[in-house]
């Protein structure tokens, strides 16, 4: 029986088990069985992703994100800054730090309990695509922002059917074979979204993600005219701000800013396996 530390954390209502796997406790080949039974909200600790601790030659540390359905994901914005408070808090990092993922290395700094991370430049902006769906056509927008994101403007974002249309969109033949995470926005005010996200990997609407209000922003100031900084308020009703700088039609220097916490840390039994 091996005993793997933890901690569990909480960022806008996206929760993940950070482990420090510095020591390669975890071995990689291990990795997408051990992250479906410790994600298991019923028979493990409960999460949408495991969230390790790696060391890097090139970066204060590695950040390795595995969701919850045993998948590898290249980035994850509320995933980035729960790992940046912990290496704080841990003492493996500052309060300015950089870390590598699969999107590239990350710039986070920490001010109390705000955390603002130096985000990847969005590419592959495509606006004004259409697709049909079961339930008529849907025009339709797409980034990635460290991951694939498809933006779909709505006029009541809470009358929005979020796990029929985003898993539709997610699986559609146009995003294979990754597939895509689906944002569905509502302009509520100035410079103010409300976005609702269907998360790749977790397979269901999540309280919030990082990638998807910084993808929503991004289109929303494509499509619509918005100027930073853009407020975006999630499912959990926690507010995110996106900064960024508009570059012709290209756009640089997008910062994601909000909190974190830690909720408790304990010991994992790797043998309690169902």
């Amino acid at each position: 029986m091996k005993n793997i530390e933890f901690e569990k954390m909480v960022a806008s209502g996206n929760d993940f088990v950070v482990i420090d796997n510095r020591e390669k406790t975890l071995r990689a080949s291990l990795l997408g069985g051990f992250a479906k039974r410790m994600c298991s909200r019923n028979y493990g600790v409960g999460a949408d992703g495991i969230l390790l601790i790696e060391s890097s030659k090139k970066a204060d540390f590695r950040m390795r994100i595995i969701n919850a359905d045993g998948s590898e994901a290249e980035m994850c914005g509320n995933g980035a800054r729960c790992i940046a408070l912990y290496a704080r808090e841990h003492k493996i990092a500052g309060k300015r730090m950089c870390f590598e993922t699969l999107a590239g290395v990350i710039e986070a700094a920490i001010s109390a309990d705000r955390i603002k991370l130096r985000m990847s430049v969005p590419k592959d902006i495509k606006t004004g695509l259409s697709l049909n769906l079961s339930e008529g056509e849907f025009n339709l927008n797409f980034v990635n922002t460290g991951v694939p994101h498809v933006v779909i403007f709505v006029d009541h974002a809470e009358e929005q059917d979020v796990k029929k249309l985003g898993k539709e969109v997610r699986y559609h033949s146009v995003f294979a074979p990754a597939g895509t995470n689906v944002d569905f926005v509502e302009l509520v005010g100035a410079g103010t979204l409300k976005v609702r996200t269907y998360e790749r990997g977790v397979e269901a609407e999540t309280l919030a993600c990082g990638t998807g209000v910084t993808a929503s922003a991004i289109i929303a100031a494509a499509v619509k005219g918005l100027r930073s900084p853009v407020t975006c308020v999630t499912r959990s009703g926690d507010r995110l701000k996106v900064y960024f700088e508009k570059d012709g039609n290209d756009y640089k220097d997008v910062y994601l800013e909000g909190g974190a916490r830690s909720v408790f840390s304990g010991r994992y039994q790797t043998n309690n396996r169902r």
